[in-house]
């Protein structure tokens, strides 16, 4: 055994004599000493602990609340997409019930039809509907909608027509204006693109002068169209060299037709 080994159990045998030489009392002093010594650790400890805790709890809310707000956001799209399908639903139930009121109201036998196919090519010009000879559809019969005067059926088929549409230069129409004994002929005007086209009524009296908003109706004349069919409304007057010219506005937005009504005689 060397020096060093010798020393500490010298020094170790003397701790232990001195812990014998204690009483209780001392013992207690001597533990309380001790305690007071490591608090300040255990302290430490235990707050490390507690910031432990609180960190990976605080971890484990937001990783709830990520996954409570990816929830959110899927039935938000779904309430969204829901509430677009009821408008869409409470959009053609109101268009329906309207054009149901149409029909039971107009002084005209109206066949109803929906438009199967409309060629960019010729959007202003016709459209096809899902009518034909075997409804007893025949050609130059008024198209309609709620709305007013949409054009004249064509080439008819068994079961499918196509439709000239009053926007088209062919489309000739007897027209009288409200409120004055002028009378003329309304045609429509070749255009490209989305321009919609305006109508143009023709062979009008110089003296005319008719007001912006004035409706135009159909006058009769001509056979094809009944009279009282409502066409536009006047936007604006001008005198030509042999006679008068007003701009119309159609009553019928020709953009967006869904149904139509063909019109086989009066009831």
């Amino acid at each position: 055994m060397n020096r060093s080994s010798i020393i500490a159990l010298a020094v170790l045998g003397a701790v232990l004599a001195y812990f014998l030489t204690l009483g209780a009392e001392g013992t207690r002093t001597l533990q309380a000493g001790f305690y007071k010594v490591i608090s300040p650790f255990l302290s430490s400890g235990s707050g490390l602990k507690k910031q432990f805790t609180s960190v990976s709890s605080g971890l484990q809310t937001l990783e709830e609340l990520e996954r409570d707000n990816a929830s959110l956001k899927v039935e938000n799209r779904s309430l969204k997409a829901t509430n677009q399908a009821l408008r869409d639903v409470e959009h053609e139930v109101n268009r329906l019930r309207q054009a149901l009121a149409y029909r039971e109201r107009a002084l005209f036998r109206l066949v109803p039809a929906e438009i199967l196919a409309r060629d960019s090519s010729t959007w202003w010009r016709t459209i096809t509907i899902n009518r034909g000879k075997n409804d007893h559809i025949e050609p130059d019969q008024p198209v309609v909608t709620d709305e007013g005067l949409v054009g004249k059926t064509a080439t008819v088929g068994d079961n499918i027509t196509v439709v000239l549409l009053i926007s088209d230069e062919n489309c000739k129409v007897a027209c009288s204006v409200e409120g004055t004994r002028e009378q003329g002929i309304v045609s429509g005007e070749r255009v490209t693109g989305s321009v919609t086209p305006m109508l143009d009524l023709n062979f009008l009296s110089k003296q005319a002068n008719l007001n912006p908003g004035a409706k135009v109706y159909t006058s009769g004349v001509g056979g094809v169209f009944p009279s009282g069919l409502l066409v536009g409304t006047i936007q604006s007057f001008r005198v030509r060299e042999l006679d008068g010219q007003a701009r119309v506005t159609p009553a019928v937005d020709l953009s967006h037709l869904e149904d139509v009504f063909v019109v086989t005689g009066r009831k």
